[in-house]
C-alpha cells in the first residue's frame, strides 16, 4: 500500500502525505547520509533550543521563556556548527529541523527540514560543484542541465535595470513589472529591494527542468559571506534554484571577527529601527571565529523542497506528514 486508509471526509488527525511520500523521504535521507559518507564529511549534532539566535532582521525567532531566561528555538545550526569548526571538526554536515516564525505558505513551514555542510579548504566553485554533484543524485532526471550566472548580470537582464541603480529607478521597474505594492513593502532599504526583485521578477524568468546557481550577490545581501578581495562591492555568496525554487544558499564563510561583530552591530541596529526584538549577540560563535576558524565554505539546503520537486508537488505541505496548516 502506498496511501494511508482514505475516507469521504478526511479526518482532522489524519497525515497530511501519503506513505509512498514518507518512505520516498527516508529514501531522500539515505542518500544525503551515503553521500557524505562517500566523501569522508562528519555528521553532528547541535542544539536546537538555545540562549541566541540569529538576528538578521529579516529572520524570526520562536522565544521559549524560561525561569533562567529567555531561549529561541534555532532558525538554523550555522552558529554552533562554527563553534564545531572551529574546535577543528574537518568537514561537517548535519541533517536537522529549523525553525522560523511567520513562514507559512507554499514553500515555507515555520517548521521545516535543513541539510547544512561546512566543507574545510574548499572555496566556491568546488562547494558548488558537489552541491550539483548531491542534487543530481537526488533529483535525477528533474535537471537537465547546469548553468551558472552572476547575480548583477540576472538583474540587469530580468529587472531592466543595474542592482546599483537609484531606488527611484527600482520603483520604476517593480511598477512596469506589475508590483504597485512593492513601495509599502520595501520603503527606502535597498536590501529589500533587491530581495523583492530578484524573487518576484527575476526567478520566475529562470530557465525550467536546470540546476541555476547565481553567484557573485551584491556586498547588502552578504549575511555571513565574505566580501570579494578584489571587488568589496560582491559577496562571495550563491544561491541554487530549480523550476524557479529556492533550494540552497551557500557562502565562503566570513571568519573575521570583527568584521562580523560590525555585521551583527548593524543587523542590531535596523531590528531596533523597525521595533523588533533584540536577541542577545552570540559571543561565544564570535569568540571561536577569533580562536582561529579554518577556511572554509558552507551551504545550507531545504530538504522538503528537493522532495517536493523529486515528487512533482506544487506545495511543501504535500510532503510533511503534519504541516501546520493542514
Amino acid at each position: 500500500m502506498n496511501t494511508f486508509p482514505a475516507s469521504a471526509n478526511k479526518l482532522f488527525w489524519q497525515p497530511a502525505c501519503s506513505l509512498k511520500i514518507l518512505k520516498r523521504r527516508a529514501e531522500l535521507l539515505d542518500k544525503i547520509r551515503a553521500f557524505f559518507r562517500q566523501a569522508g564529511v562528519l555528521e553532528v549534532e547541535t542544539p536546537q533550543l538555545w540562549s541566541t539566535t540569529a538576528i538578521d532582521p529579516h529572520l524570526a525567532s520562536f522565544e521559549v521563556d524560561e525561569e533562567a531566561g529567555t531561549l529561541y528555538l534555532q532558525t538554523s545550526p550555522e552558529f554552533a556548527m562554527k563553534r564545531l569548526l572551529a574546535a577543528g571538526s574537518g568537514s561537517i554536515y548535519q541533517i536537522c529541523k529549523a525553525f522560523r516564525r511567520g513562514e507559512v505558505g507554499r514553500l515555507h513551514n515555520p517548521e521545516f527540514t535543513l541539510l547544512e555542510w561546512y566543507r574545510v579548504g574548499f572555496d566556491l566553485p568546488a562547494l558548488m560543484d558537489e552541491v550539483a554533484a548531491l542534487l543530481q543524485e537526488l533529483l535525477g532526471r528533474r535537471i537537465q542541465r547546469q548553468v551558472r550566472f552572476s547575480y548583477g548580470e540576472l538583474f540587469q537582464e530580468c529587472v531592466g535595470a543595474p542592482w546599483q541603480a537609484p531606488l527611484s529607478q527600482l520603483e520604476q521597474r517593480a511598477k512596469e513589472h506589475g508590483f504597485e505594492e512593492a513601495a509599502v513593502i520595501c520603503g527606502r532599504e535597498r536590501s529589500l529591494w533587491l530581495d523583492f526583485l530578484f524573487s518576484h521578477v527575476v526567478q520566475a524568468e529562470l530557465p525550467k527542468d536546470t540546476l541555476v546557481f547565481v553567484c557573485d550577490y551584491p556586498a547588502e545581501l552578504a549575511a555571513m559571506a565574505r566580501l570579494k578581495p578584489n571587488n568589496p562591492e560582491v559577496a562571495e555568496r550563491f544561491e541554487v534554484f530549480v523550476d524557479g525554487v529556492e533550494l540552497a544558499n551557500g557562502y565562503r564563510e566570513l571568519s573575521d571577527p570583527v568584521q562580523q561583530r560590525a555585521r551583527f552591530e548593524a543587523d542590531l541596529a535596523k531590528r531596533g529601527g523597525l521595533g523588533l526584538s533584540l536577541p542577545p549577540m552570540d559571543q561565544a560563535f564570535l569568540a571561536a571565529l577569533a580562536a582561529g576558524f579554518p577556511d572554509c565554505s558552507g551551504v545550507a539546503l531545504g530538504v522538503d523542497r528537493v522532495l517536493m520537486l523529486a515528487e512533482g508537488c506544487s506545495e511543501i505541505g504535500q510532503v510533511l506528514a503534519f504541516p501546520l496548516r493542514q
